[in-house]
């Protein structure tokens, strides 16, 4: 189970990107509801990308500054916000594909990758933060994140610039759609 928890964390880009190539070569559908499927995968990706910047705000992941165990911000309600924005910002992407029925497989996709890919960095970082990690995957949940009415947003706005950088090449994934969207 080890390798493959690996293996799905060494390859989950490439993994969950298959659905996303595939909609690529498919011939395209869209016809009256181009401005629609456009609008709505731009909300989706605009949702997926704010949850990664919010997080990279208190995980420091791509910035140059040093990491520690990160419990703020979207940390405090789910163990895994960039997982889950990676998986809007790869839904958004098969919504500007035009490919919908592509979407059910996207989804299935990402919820069984990323449990593998979450198992291995959990085991990693268990080893790194002993107890206090473990304590922490007691108390926040894994996926569906935990809300209270009296918990504030809780922005960085000390590295808000910085993770807003970090996270821009997130729009070069709309590059292949737009020119599929161009060409067909």
């Amino acid at each position: 189970m080890e390798k493959l928890q690996h293996f799905a964390f060494r390859y989950r880009g490439l993994l969950i990107s298959i659905p996303i190539i595939v909609s690529l070569f498919c011939r395209n559908t869209k016809e009256a509801n181009n401005l629609a499927l456009w609008v709505a995968a731009s909300i989706v990706f605009l949702i997926g990308l704010l949850i990664r910047i919010w997080a990279q705000q208190h995980l420091h992941f791509r910035l140059k500054i040093e990491r520690t165990f990160t419990t703020t911000g979207p940390y405090r309600l789910v163990r895994n916000p960039i997982y889950i924005g990676n998986t809007l910002i790869s839904i958004s992407l098969i919504i500007a594909s035009g490919q919908l029925w592509l979407l059910p497989i996207q989804l299935l996709v990402c919820f069984i990758v990323f449990p593998f890919v979450v198992a291995h960095e959990e085991r990693y970082l268990k080893e790194c933060y002993g107890e206090e990690y473990e304590n922490y995957l007691k108390s926040v949940p894994r996926w569906l994140p935990k809300f209270n009415i009296s918990m504030k947003p809780e922005i960085n706005s000390k590295f808000l610039n910085d993770s807003v950088k970090a996270e821009l090449y997130n729009f070069l994934f709309f590059i292949p759609m737009i020119i599929k969207d161009i060409i067909t």
